[in-house]
C-alpha cells in the first residue's frame, strides 16, 4: 500500500474515533455525571472488580470480533464488508482509547 493511501486510511480513522467517542459522550457523560468513563465504573462496582478489568470483560466481545475477521479470513478466505471492518476496528481502538485515559486517571 502506498503512503498517500495509507495515510488517507489514517485520517479517515482518527476523524470516525474522534467523532465516535464524542457521540459516546452524550451518551454515557451526560446530565449530572459528566464522566467519560462512568459506566466502566458503575460496572466495576457490580462486578466487584477494578475499572480496568471492567472495561477488559466488556472489551473482549470486541478482540472476538476481530479473531473471528482474521480467522474467517484465514480458514475460509472470506472478508469482511468495509462497513463491518471499519466497525469493528473502531470499537477496539475507542476502548483502548478509553482504557488509556481511564490508567491515566488512576496515574
Amino acid at each position: 500500500m502506498k503512503t498517500e493511501e495509507f495515510n488517507k486510511i489514517l485520517e479517515s480513522r482518527i476523524t470516525k474515533l474522534r467523532n465516535g467517542l464524542a457521540n459516546k459522550a452524550k451518551e454515557y457523560a451526560s446530565g449530572k455525571k459528566k464522566d467519560r468513563l462512568h459506566n466502566f465504573h458503575r460496572a466495576a462496582e457490580s462486578l466487584r472488580c477494578t475499572p480496568p478489568k471492567a472495561l477488559q470483560g466488556m472489551m473482549e466481545k470486541h478482540v472476538v470480533s476481530i479473531k473471528d475477521i482474521i480467522d474467517d479470513i484465514e480458514t475460509d478466505g472470506i472478508l469482511p464488508s468495509v462497513e463491518m471492518l471499519e466497525e469493528k476496528i473502531g470499537d477496539n481502538i475507542a476502548y483502548l482509547v478509553l482504557l488509556e485515559a481511564m490508567v491515566k486517571e488512576m496515574i
